[in-house]
């Protein structure tokens, strides 16, 4: 009587894990591709917006970037960019409407950076 008491009980953990492993909600976690060329739109720094002349940032698809002569990596961990070399990491926010927003202290104090990626229109075949 023990073992067959023994074996109803395993019988029923093995039922019951199988349930939870092949029945329960998988997630539905998708990578977000933020790949391509982003123009600076806008830079504040103490708080003023002022015209953005700073060059391209460029997020390739191999997970690699170009800023201002910086290369290195990139990696999209929720709503961050976070990219580094060997010696320097830094993150960045990803906003809706294609813009990447990177905060960083200079030489000014706190200073915005807004990238913005052009989408082109369905039907377009350049941007504008």
């Amino acid at each position: 009587m023990g073992y067959a008491r023994v074996g109803l009980a395993l019988a029923h953990c093995i039922a019951t894990a199988a349930f939870v492993f092949f029945f329960a909600p998988q997630s539905n976690a998708q990578a977000v591709d933020v790949s391509g060329r982003y123009q600076c739109s806008q830079a504040k720094v103490h708080g003023k917006v002022i015209p953005c002349k700073a060059a391209p940032l460029i997020l390739k698809n191999d997970g690699h970037f170009e800023l201002r002569g910086w290369e290195g990596s990139y990696l999209v961990n929720g709503e961050w960019v976070e990219l580094s070399d060997s010696l320097i990491k830094t993150r960045a926010k990803i906003e809706p409407g294609h813009k990447i927003v990177l905060r960083y202290y200079g030489k000014h104090g706190l200073v915005e950076m807004t990238y913005e990626r052009r989408v082109a229109e369905m039907g377009k075949t350049a941007l504008s």
